[in-house]
């Protein structure tokens, strides 16, 4: 098969690859559509440390099942699915206590093991979803994301009547802000410093938005950064109102670091929580796209054949073109 490879960081080729082959409990999936995503990127930076090189990435797919290990009896060749790229060990303390996302010998499809920048992938039956025929293969694709949002929003608990702040207009923050209001959020403003990623937002129905959080002139129940830059972060936090919730949701480098007041979180009695990849959030996420409950059409953009991978790259970290999710389609 042909399939993205990262030898090492900075080193990426479209080469040729040997076949997977299922084992006990796998499938092998013929990869329809693959998100490129900022872990892709971080990947192919030297910038994930749980990566080993060389290595095929992807993990945000669907596709169809092709061949079948033994022991699997609830799928069949033809399916199509979409994959949970979470691989927990089940044994440690936090998977024992029902949070694998923490897993202590934690794995994905993609991250630390081969993924879906490839023709096929071999994974856990277990972690795949049937997804409904009507649904496009890239919209599938976005299953994967939308669980990550979806978890997100676990960790808020209810946002019922409450006002909200998105940082971020990216995909994951125009995901999070398209839950958070089908949660019942009262209100929910956007602030990202692209102005064309604002416009797709009010494009979306997002009547509030803003380059910046202090052109909102308001405070807020409930902050979410969807950047994990550490201004755009104390910024969110300084938005908030008495007895206000900040999840950090965006993604920053380990070794960022940010000043949020103490008193302020002692004495405002503000939350701050944190939210972690996929948790028991898979199935909801394909739930609230096959039933149309979120739009994933308006957030699609560029797509690319296998051998664009390097094109794909280059689009995501311009951030240029039409929506915010870059897809690559390997047997296009």
């Amino acid at each position: 098969m042909r399939a993205v490879i990262i030898d090492k960081p900075g080193h990426v080729r479209v080469d040729t690859a040997p076949d997977p082959t299922p084992g006990a409990g796998e499938i092998v999936v013929e990869v329809a559509a693959c998100g490129v995503c900022g872990t892709d990127l971080h990947i192919l930076d030297g910038e994930f440390p749980p990566t080993p090189y060389p290595i095929i990435p992807g993990h945000e797919f669907a596709g169809t099942v092709v061949a079948v290990g033994g022991g699997v009896r609830d799928l069949a060749e033809g399916t199509r699915v979409a994959v949970d790229p979470s691989l927990y060990c089940g044994r440690c303390e936090y998977c024992r206590v029902g949070r694998g996302n923490l897993c202590g010998n934690w794995n994905a499809t993609g991250d630390t093991v081969n993924g879906a920048f490839a023709q096929y992938v071999a994974v856990p039956a277990a972690n795949a979803y049937r997804i409904p025929e009507a649904l496009d293969p890239r919209q599938a694709a976005m299953i994967e994301p939308l669980s990550c949002a979806v978890h997100g929003v676990h960790q808020l608990g209810s946002v019922l009547g409450r006002k909200v702040l998105v940082v971020g207009a990216g995909t994951m923050g125009l995901l999070i802000g398209q839950l958070l209001r089908h949660a019942g959020a009262g209100e929910v403003a956007v602030v990202d410093r692209s102005t064309a990623r604002l416009r797709l937002a009010e494009a979306m129905g997002f009547s509030r938005t803003a380059t910046d959080v202090a052109e909102l002139g308001a405070r807020f129940d409930v902050a979410v950064d969807a950047t994990g830059v550490p201004a755009a972060i104390e910024g969110a936090f300084d938005a908030l109102r008495r007895g206000g919730t900040l999840l950090v949701f965006g993604v920053a480098d380990a070794a960022a670091r940010i000043s949020l007041s103490p008193f302020r979180i002692y004495n405002d009695e503000i939350k701050v929580v944190g939210s972690m990849a996929v948790l028991n959030s898979y199935g909801d996420a394909v739930e609230l796209i096959a039933s149309g409950a979120i739009d994933t059409t308006a957030l699609l953009g560029s797509q690319f054949p296998l051998a664009g991978f390097s094109d794909a790259v280059e689009a995501v970290r311009k951030g240029t073109g039409p929506g915010t999710k870059v897809h690559v389609l390997p047997n296009a």
